[in-house]
């Protein structure tokens, strides 16, 4: 029964459905098909995307409508009686505002927020080309092997660090780096060498003998904003293995123990008062003894006797712009050991010792940088505690010198201080003449290339001496020293002097020359290796006092 009901209401729907159908088709109405629309063939832009969306809308030159309203159509009915052509469209108008423009218009520069990343320049013309890929090596096993531990600050690995400033080449990659000590910075050095040498005493008949030598050196310098210290240190002993038979009968006699010690030391100081005002201080102390063959030295003695000079200045030195003005006052005493015969008598030498008071002044005046004129004089009295010697005669006198120049430095290539001028000592006793010549001062340093340096100083000097009827020695030296690096650890020296020794009034005149070539290996910054050969001669005008000697050493440097 249920399944008749329900077969009886689907009939009667399809019956409705159909008889609606009937009249519908029977009854009279107009036929409309699809109308051609301008909307068909221009979309309004808006229809299907957002208008801020569309990929090609220029920034900032859409007018954005509010959504959540109706897009009404561009040609909408009160405008579909104008034509659908649209007007021609300027060039280049669909580009971007950066973006390329046939017409070579000026673009809008794309700007970057701070700190945002720039894009990479495309590659094409005028770019540089890609670097060169360099040809990549095996890993040297050094840099696989165990290093010590380096600060991540130090080895720049540290996230966000500045990139470190690379530390400018070492001239000298084997010269001593010192010690800091406070505000000092300290270098210190010790020579020990043994060698050779054919005639040590000097004779007529040579002797060799072997040798060795320790030089020990102290270098100190300060580190300050103002004012300065510098101390400057250095001795050396050399010794031989055998004494040698007092000559007696030679002219220039020499004791039986050659064995000499040496020492020459300084401490300058500079007190920065103002800006243009300097107060200079130096104590200095020399220790030495007579050459050997020198006619002071006294017959039969048994070794040589050391003499100390100690002394001071203390001066002031004033900048006036480029005019200077410098005095200093000078203060020196020199006192000699007694002499020890192969007797076993002693013999003072009290006569030889004398104090000297004197001072200096120089003035200069800056006409270039480089180039620096001056003048100089200088006066003193040496006053002996003896106003007599041993052979009678009044040594105290009085002298001085004057002297013109200049100091200048040309790019480093040539620099130091070069004079000329006059000196003279006027002695007590009137037997004694006048002691006077020309004197010569020079310090150069000329640089020709980066490995070679040549270096040139000459001296002029009045000594003291003991000879009867002979006011003084007038000492000239002129040394030329060239070095040349043939590698960074090896470096040769070449040295000549050549020197002359005049005894006024007594007709006797010594030539000195001295050749001497050195060779350092530089294994480290701490230790060298030093081989020296020298050739001295002494040439005198006085029969059977000119004397030769040869020296043949090897050593090591160790310094600090």
């Amino acid at each position: 029964m249920g399944r008749a009901d329900r077969t009886k209401n689907r009939a009667r729907a399809t019956g409705a459905v159909s008889a609606c159908l009937c009249l519908a088709l029977a009854a009279p109405s107009p036929v409309f098909a699809q109308a051609l629309t301008s909307d068909l063939l221009a979309p309004v832009p808006g229809g299907f995307v957002q208008p801020e969306n569309l990929p090609s809308r220029r920034p900032g030159n859409n007018s954005l409508q509010p959504r959540g309203t109706l897009q009404t159509s561009l040609l909408s009915p009160q405008r579909q009686d104008q034509s659908i052509i649209t007007p021609p469209v300027p060039a280049a108008s669909g580009a971007a505002g950066s973006g390329y423009d046939a017409l070579n218009r000026k673009r809008q520069q794309v700007k970057y927020y701070p700190g945002q990343q720039r894009p990479k320049r495309p590659v094409g013309p005028g770019s540089l080309p890609p670097p060169l890929v360099q040809e990549t090596r095996p890993v040297p096993p050094s840099a696989k092997a165990a290093k010590p531990p380096v600060a991540p600050a130090i080895a720049g690995a540290v996230i966000g660090q500045p990139a470190r400033k690379r530390l400018p080449i070492d001239p000298d990659p084997y010269a001593p780096i010192g010690i800091r000590v406070g505000s000092f910075l300290v270098k210190g050095a010790v020579e020990i060498m043994g060698g050779y040498s054919d005639n040590p005493a000097r004779l007529l008949q040579p002797r060799g003998a072997s040798l060795y030598q320790i030089a020990p050196e102290l270098l100190a310098a300060s580190n300050w904003s103002r004012h300065s210290v510098v101390v400057d240190l250095r001795g050396s002993f050399t010794g031989y293995d055998k004494t040698f038979p007092s000559a007696i009968a030679q002219v220039s006699p020499s004791p039986e123990n050659v064995d000499r010690a040496e020492f020459n030391g300084k401490i300058a100081g500079r007190i920065d008062a103002t800006r243009d005002t300097r107060i200079n201080t130096e104590a200095r102390m020399r220790v030495g003894s007579d050459n050997p063959g020198s006619p002071n030295n006294t017959a039969g003695m048994k070794e040589f006797p050391l003499f100390t000079t100690t002394g001071g200045s203390l001066g002031i030195e004033q900048d006036f712009n480029r005019f200077q003005l410098k005095m200093d006052a000078l203060v020196d005493r020199t006192v000699y050991q007694d002499s020890k015969l192969v007797n076993g008598i002693t013999t003072p030498n009290t006569d030889r010792n004398f104090n000297q008071y004197g001072g200096v002044g120089r003035v200069s005046y800056e006409v270039l940088p480089g180039l620096k004129p001056f003048a100089e004089i200088q006066g003193d009295v040496r006053v002996h505690d003896e106003r007599a010697d041993r052979f009678t005669y009044l040594r105290d006198s009085s002298g001085g010198y004057i002297k013109a120049g200049t100091t200048f430095e040309f790019t480093r290539l040539l620099t130091g201080e070069a004079s000329v001028g006059y000196l003279a000592r006027k002695y007590e006793d009137p037997r004694l003449e006048v002691l006077k010549g020309l004197l010569t001062s020079a310090s150069l340093v000329w640089t020709p290339t980066p490995l070679t340096t040549a270096r040139f100083i000459t001296t002029t000097t009045i000594d003291e001496t003991t000879v009867p009827g002979v006011p003084g020695v007038l000492t000239r030296l002129y040394t030329v020293q060239v070095d040349h690096d043939f590698r960074r650890w090896l470096t040769a020296i070449g040295k000549f002097t050549y020197g002359t020794q005049d005894y006024q009034e007594n007709f006797r005149s010594d030539k000195i020359y001295s050749i001497e070539g050195n060779l350092l290996y530089k294994m480290s910054r701490e230790v060298w290796l030093k081989a020296q050969v020298r050739r001295d001669i002494l040439n005198s005008n006085v029969v059977g006092a000119s004397t030769a000697a040869t020296v043949v050493m090897l050593g090591v440097r160790l310094q600090r």
